[in-house]
């Protein structure tokens, strides 16, 4: 896996960096790199099962599964933004967010920024929101040499799981992204311990993702997150 230096991930909900980044920043922590990851919500409008999981309650839940997730992978540094609020697929989040996103990416100077790319991934109006304001916040306040990447995944993993994951509803119309595999910036095949530990990770999010693993099983939800994919938004130039 090729150096990132200092990787500052910026996402929307509990969970969205663990399925598209848990390999990668695990593997750069390992490589005594810094890891910042950033959550805009605490995936109150996540409730998939509201006996189960009472909606009044998601913030508190969700919030308790992302950080046993993150010491699960060894990451130290994180942060919530204040005053965005998940509600649901379709409801923007709260613009307070973009400042606190350019302030976070001034003081961390990253070298590589992760997030979503404009589609927001999965069509969700809050990763649309993220990526514009971690987009925005790059160009303006990015150290001269920092990429910007986006998640994306290939034509191999649409044809491969696409299908399958339609039933769960994940993926608006137009997506997910799918990206040449030559137009790649990375392209991470996890190494058998890193998928274990992704795996160890993405069980903590238990209020979101009982219906998968049931369906798909371990070995199946091992294959979905096997690769890690970011295409380059931008590089910052010297000025």
């Amino acid at each position: 896996m090729q150096r990132l230096g200092t990787v500052l991930g910026i996402w929307a909900h509990p969970d969205d960096d663990i399925y598209l980044s848990a390999g990668l920043m695990a593997s750069a922590i390992r490589a005594g790199e810094r890891v910042v990851d950033v959550t805009a919500t605490h995936g109150e409008g996540g409730s998939m099962d509201e006996e189960r999981w009472p909606p009044a309650t998601m913030g508190e839940i969700r919030t308790s599964e992302l950080l046993r997730s993150l010491d699960v992978l060894g990451v130290t540094e994180h942060l919530f933004l204040d005053g965005p609020v998940d509600v649901d697929m379709d409801a923007p989040l709260d613009e307070r967010g973009a400042d606190q996103v350019r302030r976070i990416m001034a003081d961390i100077s990253p070298d590589t920024v992760l997030t979503f790319g404009p589609e927001g991934m999965t069509g969700h109006r809050g990763h649309q929101d993220v990526s514009r304001w971690v987009t925005e916040a790059f160009h303006e306040v990015a150290r001269p040499g920092a990429r910007l990447l986006y998640a994306t995944y290939t034509p191999s993993w649409h044809a491969e799981w696409v299908e399958h994951l339609l039933p769960f509803d994940i993926f608006r119309p137009g997506t997910p992204p799918c990206t040449p595999e030559d137009e790649l910036a990375i392209s991470f095949g996890l190494p058998d311990d890193l998928l274990d530990l992704k795996l160890s990770a993405i069980k903590e999010h238990a209020s979101q993702v009982e219906a998968l693993l049931r369906v798909f099983g371990d070995d199946g939800f091992r294959r979905v997150m096997a690769v890690e994919l970011f295409r380059l938004g931008a590089t910052k130039e010297d000025r």
